[in-house]
């Protein structure tokens, strides 16, 4: 589980490309790397993945042909940037909201307006996301907790981002034409499917 909080921008370390899979490795500074253990989960850019091999500082992780298809990770570069959050544990502070890792897809952003303390940021997704977006709902992108403003059901929509959001992750650098990896409100999805299939008997 994750809250959305993203706790570090680290770069991409190293890329070693297999039969349908890619092993990612990080530098992980110490407040990041603390209590980390083989197997953990960790989100990078909102994906969850697994640690699958540390030495040292140094961490890897395999993403397979499914998340290389789903998400924005088969297009990372070494020395790009990408978001990082550790799981969370009990007791901790919950300053977003709950998130799984599991990504709907990508989305492009089309726009960004930018002012002198924020930037108004428009995305385009697949327009039959939009029946789970709603102003003022939640959303995650490259594992961000973001607020929805507006929506289209075209399948645009809407985001604004605060100078902290700027600075600790990779929106800060983001520009028209990138992609950006969505998680979907899991309760609003629930929700919306449950009425759905209620509507149908």
């Amino acid at each position: 589980m994750f809250t959305g909080i993203v706790r570090g921008l680290l770069p991409v370390k190293s890329i070693e490309r297999k039969p349908y899979m890619i092993r990612l490795g990080f530098h992980f500074p110490p407040e990041l790397l603390q209590g980390l253990q083989q197997g953990a989960s960790v989100a990078i850019d909102g994906v969850c993945l697994t640690a699958a091999q540390i030495s040292g500082s140094m961490i890897w992780f395999d993403v397979i042909q499914e998340t290389l298809e789903r998400t924005t990770l088969g297009t990372l570069l070494p020395g790009q940037p990408v978001n990082v959050e550790r799981s969370a544990k009990f007791g901790d502070e919950i300053g977003g909201h709950i998130l799984s890792g599991h990504i709907f897809g990508t989305a492009r952003i089309d726009k960004i307006d930018a002012f002198e303390n924020n930037k108004i940021v428009k995305f385009k997704a697949d327009p039959a996301w939009m029946k789970y977006f709603f102003p003022k709902g939640y959303i995650a992108l490259d594992g961000v907790s973001l607020t929805l403003v507006d929506v289209d059901p075209t399948g645009y929509f809407t985001a604004h981002l605060i100078p902290e959001t700027l600075k600790l992750t990779v929106f800060g650098i983001k520009k028209p034409g990138d992609q950006v990896n969505v998680e979907i409100d899991s309760h609003m999805q629930a929700i919306v499917d449950t009425i759905e299939r209620m509507q149908k008997v």
